[in-house]
């Protein structure tokens, strides 16, 4: 029951923080949607340090990394939007931005959770 509550409050706040990212009018003239990405890509940062102390400390099952990788990252990351979003493109057209954001989205979370990894360690 504790670690449900862990990701509650986790998530609740990362949400928080994908909200408020996602009003941010500065990249708003953007075809990109770079507010998602800056949430997601910030939630892999996250995750990998996350992780990376958890693995180091082997503390997997930690009150900490519940709260924080699996609540606060869940709720801050949102593979749905960013696949609205993409499917948005699709629908507009805009097949070279759709398959641009795609790619550069998974290469850099991908890059972000290991650079996260690899500055614990």
């Amino acid at each position: 029951m504790k670690q449900l509550l862990l990701v509650f409050i986790g998530g609740g706040l990362g949400s928080m923080f994908r909200y408020l990212i996602s009003n941010i009018s500065i990249f708003s003239n953007s075809r990109l949607p770079l507010n998602t990405f800056i949430s997601n890509i910030g939630g892999c940062l996250i995750v990998g340090l996350i992780m990376g102390w958890a693995i180091k400390n082997n503390q997997m099952n930690s009150p900490q990394t519940i709260l924080l990788a699996t609540g606060f990252c869940g709720g801050l990351t949102t593979f749905s939007t960013f696949a609205y979003e993409n499917v948005d493109l699709i629908k507009s057209g805009d097949i070279s931005t759709f398959l641009f954001y795609t790619l550069f989205s998974i290469i850099t979370g991908f890059t972000a959770i290991f650079i996260g990894i690899q500055i614990v360690k």
